[in-house]
């Protein structure tokens, strides 16, 4: 049976195309925050992670001492703490744990490698405030999954200790836009499509060599790499993404779950409020997380 709720949210996209300008964009997407408001009982508090722009929410079951560390979508040129609070604080109370939402800088003004710098510094926070590893997972949606698995492979090769799971939300791991679903899904997919990605591409590379296994980390050796949980929407372009990630992954022996929800737009889950597969991938991330951290 046909999802009448994604229905609406197709409806509602399609009243309110994407704008040209950067600005326009940056602000179309914060606006989520004003659709979107926290629960009452969801704390807030701002905070600098080694130099970063960050923001703890944790709710009244939260465990201090395990925490989600979240890397936001928005193709590397926009998005914010702002824009996902919503769905980054559910994930908190579905896992139980405190969440770390990082600002991380944006291209084209800095360009690949300046969102990973950041996105390893907040990890440095988490470890220098006193967080075991083993009680951190590291997650993110889109261009904040990639980030996310560079994020884990800089880590492993700087010889760190490695959260103990990772989530990843439609994931932008390919940067060369190669993966059948770029075509095949492109008359489903009502957010993102191929000439889109690949403008964003070139504000985030910055000249950068798109197979970079840091900046398209489908290309990176993932040997080592702790479960992973993949969640991906069946009407996307970035399908065959998740599914390449996924096969990769277990060809490099790295316990991963990939999860394809029918009829679903590229992340869905920010639409938990109205939308009851949100909510569901939100639920079953959540159970991921606790399930390993201790």
């Amino acid at each position: 049976m046909p999802d009448a709720e994604i229905d609406l949210i197709r409806t509602a996209l399609a009243a309110g195309p994407r704008p040209a300008g950067l600005n326009e964009r940056r602000a179309r997407l914060d606006a989520l925050r004003a659709q979107f408001p926290l629960p009452a009982d969801v704390r807030v508090e701002a905070v600098e992670a080694n130099g970063v722009p960050a923001e703890w929410t944790a709710t009244r079951d939260a465990d201090r001492n395990r925490v989600m560390l979240f890397l936001h979508g928005g193709g590397y040129i926009s998005g914010s703490i702002a824009s996902h609070r919503a769905m980054v604080a559910e994930a908190g109370r579905q896992a139980r744990a405190r969440t770390l939402a990082l600002g991380y800088r944006l291209a084209p003004e800095h360009p690949f490698p300046a969102a990973l710098e950041d996105a390893l510094a907040g990890y440095r926070f988490l470890l220098s405030s006193g967080i075991e590893p083993a009680n951190i997972a590291i997650a993110g949606d889109s261009a904040g999954g990639g980030l996310t698995i560079a994020s884990l492979v800089s880590l492993r090769d700087a010889g760190h200790a490695l959260p103990s799971r990772a989530w990843c939300i439609s994931p932008w791991v390919d940067l060369e836009m190669t993966g059948a679903s770029m075509a095949g899904k492109a008359g489903v997919d009502p957010m993102i499509q191929r000439t889109y990605l690949e403008e964003l591409a070139t504000a985030y590379l910055g000249g950068a060599d798109p197979r970079d296994p840091l900046a398209s980390p489908l290309h990176a050796d993932l040997r080592g790499l702790p479960p992973l949980l993949i969640q991906i929407g069946s009407a996307e372009t970035l399908l065959d993404d998740a599914v390449r990630l996924a096969g990769a992954a277990g060809a490099a022996d790295v316990a991963v779950t990939l999860e394809v929800y029918p009829e679903m737009i590229h992340v869905w889950p920010l639409f938990h409020q109205q939308l009851a597969a949100g909510r569901r991938a939100l639920g079953a991330a959540g159970r991921f997380m606790r399930d390993r951290l201790p």
